[in-house]
């Protein structure tokens, strides 16, 4: 019986390795493929959210060109930098939120009424009110001033 056993020991202990290696690779996979903004994302909860953050957009745009580099701006300080969570549009009475901090004062008021215009336009339909988050509408938001300002790609999102 302990010759069994210490046979069963050494199988499992060779088998360990390749457990781990499969489960690391399952978690890795299921964390890289969730929460990703993809086109007609909101197509069941509100299906004309990309229209409505272009059309704010478009005419945020039309007031003042600074819309397309401080609303970039906004969105390399709030991705690039600390992930895409619009962190960076938080305010806080005692200045310790992201908006706040000394990297971040120097953002662009336009590229912050940029997003909170194409916010409250998403919010005006009832079936999308606070169902599209804010770093969602950051993300279409700068793509759609990239595509205003000249560039022609075709993003997936």
């Amino acid at each position: 019986m302990l010759q069994t056993t210490i046979v069963a020991s050494k199988q499992l202990l060779m088998e360990a390795p390749r457990f781990v290696f499969l489960s690391l690779l399952l978690l890795l996979t299921a964390s890289t493929t969730s929460a990703q903004l993809t086109r007609g994302f909101y197509n069941n909860v509100c299906p004309n959210v990309e229209q409505v953050v272009r059309a704010a957009v478009t005419q945020k745009f039309q007031q003042t060109f600074v819309t397309a580099p401080a609303t970039l701006r906004l969105f390399f300080h709030d991705c690039f930098v600390r992930g895409c969570d619009a962190s960076v549009l938080i305010q806080s009475p005692n200045n310790k939120a992201e908006k706040d901090h000394p990297d971040d004062v120097s953002l662009a008021g336009d590229g912050f009424d940029t997003v909170i215009k194409a916010k409250a336009a998403v919010d005006k339909d009832p079936k999308c009110r606070n169902k599209v988050s804010c770093a969602d509408i950051l993300a279409l938001a700068t793509r759609d001033v990239v595509n205003l300002a000249g560039v022609r790609f075709i993003m997936s999102i």
